[in-house]
C-alpha cells in the first residue's frame, strides 16, 4: 500500500447512504472499509463495489459493541497504521416504537454513544493521518432553532431521535474544539431527505445526492471548516 493512500471506515455501510459514501470515496482512489452489523452484511457490500473495481473490505461493526470497536481499531492499525477518514454513518429512527425510555436509550446508543465510542477508540489513528476527516451522520431534526421554527412546527414529532442527532451535533462541536489545531477536522452533516429505507419512497432526493455532503466533508481541504454542521456546502444553525 502506498503511504499516500486514504484509508476510509464508513459505518452503517451495507446499503443507502453509507454504502454510495464508500463508493463516491472509492471512485476518489480511497480504500474503503465497509462496516455492517452482520459480517456478511458487510461482505456483500465490499463485493458490490469490487465489482466496481474499488479497493472495498468488509468489517464487522456494530457500533454498540465495545468488542466489534476494539477489534475493528486492532485491525486498522495492524493493517494500515492509520485512518484518514471516519463517517458515522450507522443511525437509527425507532421513535414508531412509542415514546418511551427504551426508545429514548436505544436511539441515543446508536445515534451518539456508538459513535462516539468508535471515535474515541479510533482517535489516536485519525491524529496519525496527515489530514484526519471525521464526519457525522445527523440530520435537520437535530437543529433544535429549526424543528421550531413556522416551517417544522408541529410536523416533525420525533422526540428519540431529534434529541440524539442535537446530541450528536453538540458532541460535534465539542470534539472539533478539542481537536483545535491538529490536523483533524469534525463536522456534522444533514444529507437531505433521501430515498432511503429511513426516508421512504416519498423522499425528494436520490442516494447519490444524499452522500455528497458527507463525502464533501470528508474531503475537505488543509483550509477547510471544522466544527460546523452542513448541508450541501452550506452552514446549517445547530
Amino acid at each position: 500500500m502506498n503511504s499516500n493512500t486514504t484509508i476510509a471506515l464508513i459505518t452503517g455501510a451495507n446499503k443507502g447512504i453509507g454504502l454510495e459514501i464508500g463508493r463516491q470515496l472509492g471512485r476518489q482512489g480511497a480504500i474503503v472499509i465497509l462496516g455492517a452489523r452482520a459480517i456478511e452484511k458487510a461482505e456483500r457490500a465490499a463485493a458490490r463495489l469490487q465489482e466496481e473495481n474499488i479497493q472495498a473490505f468488509p468489517i464487522e461493526l456494530d457500533v454498540t459493541s465495545s468488542e466489534h470497536i476494539q477489534a475493528a481499531a486492532a485491525k486498522i492499525e495492524a493493517e494500515y497504521g492509520k485512518l484518514d477518514i471516519l463517517v458515522n454513518n450507522a443511525g437509527t429512527f425507532l421513535d414508531h416504537e412509542g415514546n418511551n425510555t427504551d426508545v429514548m436509550q436505544r436511539s441515543l446508543e446508536v445515534n451518539l454513544l456508538g459513535p462516539h465510542a468508535l471515535t474515541e477508540a479510533l482517535l489516536p489513528l485519525i491524529e496519525a493521518s496527515p489530514a484526519g476527516r471525521i464526519v457525522n451522520q445527523s440530520s435537520i431534526l437535530g437543529s433544535v432553532g429549526t424543528i421550531l421554527s413556522d416551517e417544522f412546527l408541529g410536523r416533525a414529532s420525533a422526540p428519540a431521535y431529534t434529541v440524539s442527532k442535537a446530541a450528536l451535533n453538540a458532541w460535534t462541536a465539542q470534539l472539533s474544539i478539542r481537536l483545535g489545531g491538529t490536523n483533524v477536522k469534525v463536522n456534522a452533516c444533514h444529507p437531505g431527505w433521501v430515498k432511503t429505507d429511513m426516508g421512504g419512497p416519498n423522499a425528494v432526493m436520490e442516494i447519490e445526492e444524499g452522500a455528497e455532503t458527507a463525502v464533501w466533508l470528508a474531503t475537505l481541504p488543509s483550509d477547510g471548516p471544522t466544527g460546523g454542521f452542513y448541508h450541501k456546502q452550506e452552514k446549517l444553525p445547530w
